[in-house]
């Protein structure tokens, strides 16, 4: 057996939301953060538009190391390349944890779990997600607290705002109408190459 047999589970959650918007995902070991990345983005439902940080905690040192996009003119300098980074260097065994931060202006905070490290399946085609609840919220909703007074509108069927938001979600980052909070399935769930999403992001 070698590592190229092995397979990682992660269950992410969204923080600061009840009931909890979460997923599980499985991926391969040699994964790169930008790859674990591309993967959360995917299976949340997330369109990768902003930036994003996984935020480790080096328990001996009791330092945070940040891993995603460096960005020298944002001061980002500190922010170790997540494409260059194997996931296995920090998530070296299961019960190790992270935060992912995604869209700095909304700031979406995900808690990232190692659950365990798994052999590969004969016929599965990794990644995969594998177990899910909830609906993402659309992309610049305004946060924790905007979702909130969405989903608290869209409940409401006199609100006098709600005709408006139904109309926003048909036009703002895609087509959320008609948005159900409760929906989701985990086999309608499309993974991206990674390598090509790298080439379009370094490339812009």
């Amino acid at each position: 057996m070698t590592n190229q047999d092995l397979i990682y589970q992660f269950k992410i959650e969204l923080a600061e939301i009840e009931p909890t918007i979460w997923r599980v995902i499985q991926v391969p070991s040699k994964f790169s953060f930008w790859d674990l990345h591309v993967a959360i983005q995917d299976s949340m439902g997330w369109l990768d538009y902003h930036l994003h940080v996984f935020r480790m905690i080096e328990s001996r040192k009791k330092k945070h190391i940040e891993i995603g996009i460096p960005d020298e003119e944002l001061g980002f300098q500190e922010i170790l390349p997540g494409w260059e980074t194997p996931i296995t260097k920090f998530f070296n065994e299961p019960g190790r944890s992270a935060i992912y931060n995604y869209d700095f202006g909304d700031g979406w905070s995900h808690y990232v779990l190692l659950e365990g490290i798994l052999l590969k399946e004969k016929g599965v085609k990794y990644p995969v997600c594998i177990q899910g609840e909830r609906a993402c919220p659309p992309e610049d909703c305004g946060g924790v607290p905007g979702y909130e007074r969405m989903i608290e509108i869209l409940a409401n069927l006199d609100h006098p705002e709600r005709i408006a938001y139904n109309e926003w979600l048909k036009v703002c980052a895609k087509n959320y109408y008609p948005y159900d909070p409760s929906e989701f399935d985990p086999d309608k769930v499309h993974f991206c190459s990674p390598k090509k999403r790298l080439k379009i992001m370094l490339s812009s």
